[in-house]
């Protein structure tokens, strides 16, 4: 899977003062991004706050981000939950001829066993006709997914092709690489740690801040896949202090926030979640401007 090697990036979703969805603004930031160095675009994960958005929009926010990709980068669409059913469901009635693969969460809230986590994965393996990329983020989904789960995973359905892992563990990271079956991939979830993971024979990373500062984060990226550390840390090091600021109170109101110093978008966010205070957008703001 090359399509998924290097800097995938989890698309925010802008909105318009009133909530709704803005697409003209959605359009400049996949512009943005392919013509700067991205690898792969990631549509309706965390970041595009899918757990918000409509059937309706979501059918909408897939279709500016294709139109706007014109087929130039590799498309990923975030299909996942914690009812094993309604995902079927959901990737049985979902036009996926345009995608490499979809991106699928761990069950969350519910607290699975490590082999509820494998029944479920094995039961969207058999119902996906596309590749499917497991993504483990024990943070939000309270609950981990053990490497030898995942690594199980791997070796026993062909299309389980990727882990995006973002459980910001390295030894978790390192274990998944030492293990895993030839061909499968481990993308960072982590933007912290992308670097480290990537230099260790992970896969690149599903990238945050990268959206917002394509073409360094992807050569960094790039500069680790080839080995180069030395150079690649340079960049690293310039992102330390954005990387901290971007999830200092919430993910994707700091990108927001990166985004409407930018030009891009509102930082505007749904409920449950708030914009970041003015507090952490003056220091975004002092950032983008010494950057």
């Amino acid at each position: 899977m090359n399509a998924l090697i290097g800097t995938g990036v989890a698309l925010v979703t802008p909105f318009k003062e009133d909530l709704s969805v803005d697409h003209e603004a959605l359009t400049n930031i996949v512009n943005f991004n392919v013509e700067n160095g991205t690898n792969y675009l990631v549509i309706s994960g965390t970041t595009g706050e899918s757990v918000t958005i409509t059937k309706e929009e979501k059918k909408d926010i897939v279709s500016t981000v294709s139109k706007a990709n014109k087929g130039r980068l590799p498309m990923v669409l975030g299909i996942g939950g914690n009812n094993t059913a309604a995902v079927i469901d959901e990737i049985k009635n979902t036009d996926l001829s345009e995608f490499a693969a979809i991106l699928s969460v761990a069950p969350y809230y519910s607290k699975p066993t490590q082999e509820g986590f494998y029944q479920h994965f094995k039961a969207i393996s058999e119902a996906c006709p596309i590749p499917v990329i497991l993504y483990n983020v024990p943070g939000r989904t309270a609950k981990n997914m053990e490497p030898a789960t995942t690594i199980r995973l791997a070796k026993d359905f062909q299309n389980i092709v990727a882990v995006k892992e973002a459980g910001n563990n390295q030894q978790q990271y390192l274990e998944l690489i030492k293990n895993k079956p030839e061909g499968f991939l481990v993308i960072s979830g982590d933007d912290d740690l992308a670097l480290g993971t990537t230099l260790a024979g992970g896969a690149g990373v599903i990238s945050v801040l990268g959206q917002a500062f394509p073409k360094d984060f992807s050569k960094m990226i790039q500069l680790g896949l080839e080995g180069h550390s030395k150079g690649a840390y340079q960049i690293h090091c310039k992102f330390m202090e954005i990387t901290s600021l971007i999830f200092a109170e919430n993910n994707p109101a700091g990108i927001k926030a990166v985004f409407e110093a930018l030009g891009f978008c509102r930082d505007t966010v749904r409920l449950p979640l708030v914009p970041a205070s003015q507090e952490l957008k003056s220091k975004i703001k002092s950032y983008i401007a010494q950057y």
